[in-house]
C-alpha cells in the first residue's frame, strides 16, 4: 500500500525551513534570504519517493506578532501544524538543545501529530551521532528523515501526480520571486515594506506575459524601489525574472509598476486584498 500525507515544516523563523523544503523537492520554490520572516504565506512543495508522497507545507516562522501581517503569519505557521498528519520541527544544530514545540509555539498542549525533532544546518556545527542532523546545502541526513517522516504518514493513494511538484498556481510563485528579489536587491528593513500582486498572467503568450504591482507603505519607498532613472526596478525585474523563467521553462516578459498601498502591513483588508489574511 502506498502512502500519502502532509509535512508541516515548523520551526522559529530562519532555521531553514524553506531551504530544506528546495533541496526535498529538487527546485528553487520557496524564498531564501538571509533576513528573517520571508516566508508570509504556506508553501506547498510535493516529493514521491518510491512508494510514499510527501506533501510539505513550509510555513511561516514561529513569532512574536508585532503588527497585523505578524499575527497572519502566526495564524498561518499554527493552521500548518493543526493540519499536518506530521510535523517536522526544526531546530539549528549549533543551538541543540531544541526547546519543545509547544513551548515555542506557545500552544496549550502537545500538538496532535507526531513531531520529528530535525536539526538543520548541519554543516555548521560539530556533528551528534544521537540526533535527526540534516544539511540542506551539502544534503546531508535528507535521506534519514525522509526514512524518519515516512514512518508517520498513513497509508493513502497518492493525492497527487508523482511528477509534480507543487499545488500552486504559477501567480503565486511569480510574485513569491518578485518578493525575492526585493530581499536580493533592496537594504535595511525596505524588503519588509514590499509586497506583490499580479495583476495579468498570460502563460498562452510567448513570451508569458506578466503584469506585477509592487506595493510599499510610503512615497519615499517607491522612490527607492524605483531608483534613479528606473535602475533600481529593472535590477528587481531581472533578478525576479530569471527566477521566473528558470520555474516555468519558458522565456517571460515583467511588466512591473511601483504604487503605494499606506501602512498595508497593519490594515485588515489590505492583507485580505494580498492573500495574507483569510477573508
Amino acid at each position: 500500500m502506498t502512502r500519502c500525507g502532509t509535512v508541516a515544516l515548523a520551526g522559529r523563523p530562519n532555521v531553514g525551513k524553506s531551504t530544506l523544503l528546495n533541496a526535498l523537492v529538487g527546485e528553487h520554490l520557496a524564498i531564501v534570504a538571509p533576513k528573517p520572516q520571508s516566508t508570509r504565506m504556506p508553501v506547498i512543495g510535493l516529493l514521491t519517493r518510491d512508494d510514499a508522497q510527501f506533501i510539505f507545507t513550509d510555513s511561516p516562522g514561529l513569532l512574536e506578532p508585532e503588527y497585523k501581517l505578524h499575527e497572519a503569519m502566526r495564524t498561518a505557521a499554527l493552521r500548518a501544524i493543526a493540519d499536518a498528519e506530521v510535523i517536522a520541527y526544526l531546530h539549528p544544530l549549533a543551538e541543540y538543545p531544541a526547546p519543545p514545540l509547544a513551548q515555542v509555539a506557545r500552544l496549550e498542549g502537545p500538538p496532535s501529530a507526531p513531531v520529528v525533532i530535525v536539526y538543520t544546518k548541519a554543516d555548521l556545527a560539530p556533528p551528534r551521532g544521537d540526533v535527526l542532523a540534516v544539511s540542506a546545502l551539502t544534503g546531508a541526513g535528507l535521506d534519514a528523515l525522509l526514512a524518519a517522516l515516512r514512518v508517520h504518514i498513513p497509508e493513502s493513494p497518492f493525492h497527487y501526480d508523482p511528477d509534480e511538484i507543487a499545488t500552486q498556481p504559477m501567480r503565486f510563485f511569480a510574485a513569491e520571486f518578485i518578493r525575492e528579489a526585493a530581499f536580493e536587491q533592496l537594504h535595511a528593513e525596505l524588503p519588509y515594506s514590499v509586497a506583490c500582486e499580479i495583476d495579468e498572467f498570460r502563460e498562452g503568450a510567448e513570451p508569458v506575459y506578466i503584469r506585477a504591482v509592487v506595493y510599499v507603505e510610503r512615497d519615499s519607498q517607491k522612490g527607492i524601489v524605483i531608483g534613479e532613472g528606473g535602475r533600481a526596478i529593472k535590477a528587481l525585474g531581472a533578478a525576479a525574472r530569471g527566477k521566473i523563467e528558470t520555474l516555468l521553462g519558458q522565456r517571460v516578459f515583467l511588466d512591473l509598476h511601483v504604487k503605494v498601498l499606506p501602512k498595508w502591513r497593519r490594515h485588515e483588508p489590505s492583507l485580505k486584498r494580498l492573500g495574507y489574511a483569510q477573508s
